[in-house]
């Protein structure tokens, strides 16, 4: 075995796809970089985020202990390696990285996770999702954690930004809004305008606070109505206390903690009427390395990633 500071750093030392005999093949899950953050509406940087989780992510090891769960044994993983980028355009980059998604791996039986980058992403793996999905009706059902919404028309004139990724999945009828689950939503905000979108749409919001008010009871209903759906889950840095993560470039005071945002996840494994939701596709986004001294953010990121797969890895082993 190579040693974990040895060797060419792929997210959690899995494989290149390119890598993978055809006869290991078809994958069930490809993880893929988005370097791109010319979406932010703060600081840059989330570019470089991608590379910075690979390699925090060389030490995350494949046994789940409270899922009693080798991840590595119930589903095949493999680094497909970074989208091509449009840098100077948020609307071409989403063409651009859409139209590479949809060439990994085995459209019908491989599941992709994109990390960014900024969540002006998410659209575009989103949009992959649903096309290899095949076009469902309705949408995805999405669960989504972030201090933010994200249902902004346009910032500056910019309407592909990363404030504004799930009102374009809404307007293309990629999710469906009445089976979207914001968890994690804290102020302050620009205006309470800021939330009519999202209430006009029907849209399940969970702030910080009433998620630690009891708001598990919330996961758990919406949940047990998706139980059967397709389901996407993304993942915003920013949702956790920069005190525990301050690699982000939009960070928010009073955020939840490491433990917090863990527990929250595996929680997740049981909240579909005993069993974990059908994750179809997932992004974690807004890691900005030079905000992380320490490399807390990308390790935190990297365990995060972690805890998503394993989530379809119970759900392939429960059958």
């Amino acid at each position: 075995m190579t040693p974990r500071f040895a060797g060419v750093p792929t997210f959690c030392r899995y494989p290149l796809l390119e890598q993978v005999p055809p006869e290991q093949q078809p994958i069930d899950w490809a993880l893929y970089g988005v370097p791109f953050d010319s979406g932010v509406t703060y600081r840059p940087g989330a570019r470089f985020g991608p590379r910075a989780i690979r390699i925090e992510s060389q030490y995350v090891k494949p046994y789940h202990i409270e899922h009693d769960l080798m991840l590595t044994d119930v589903l095949s993983l493999a680094d497909a390696g970074d989208a091509p980028t449009r840098p100077f355009s948020c609307k071409d980059n989403h063409r651009s990285v859409t139209e590479y998604a949809l060439t990994i791996g085995e459209p019908a039986h491989t599941k992709l996770m994109a990390i960014g980058g900024d969540h002006s992403i998410a659209l575009a793996n989103i949009r992959a999702t649903w096309e290899r999905r095949g076009r469902p009706v309705g949408g995805l059902s999405l669960l989504h954690f972030d201090s933010h919404l994200d249902t902004v028309d346009q910032t500056l004139n910019e309407r592909f930004s990363h404030a504004s990724p799930f009102i374009r999945a809404i307007e293309e009828g990629l999710i469906n809004p009445e089976k979207m689950l914001s968890v994690g939503i804290k102020g302050p905000l620009n205006t309470p305008r800021d939330l009519d979108y999202a209430k006009s749409h029907g849209v399940t919001v969970l702030t910080c606070e009433q998620l630690r008010r009891g708001g598990m009871n919330v996961i758990d209903e919406f949940c047990a109505t998706i139980a059967n759906d397709a389901c996407y889950l993304t993942w915003d840095i920013d949702v956790i206390d920069p005190a525990y993560a301050p690699g982000t470039g939009t960070p928010s005071m009073g955020g939840l903690s490491a433990r917090e945002s863990l527990g929250l996840i595996r929680h997740l494994a049981v909240a579909c009427n005993g069993g974990p939701p059908n994750i179809v596709g997932s992004d974690l986004v807004e890691v900005l390395p030079d905000r992380d001294p320490t490399g807390n953010t990308a390790l935190l990121a990297s365990h995060i990633m972690y805890e998503i797969l394993c989530l379809d890895g119970l759900r392939k082993k429960q059958g």
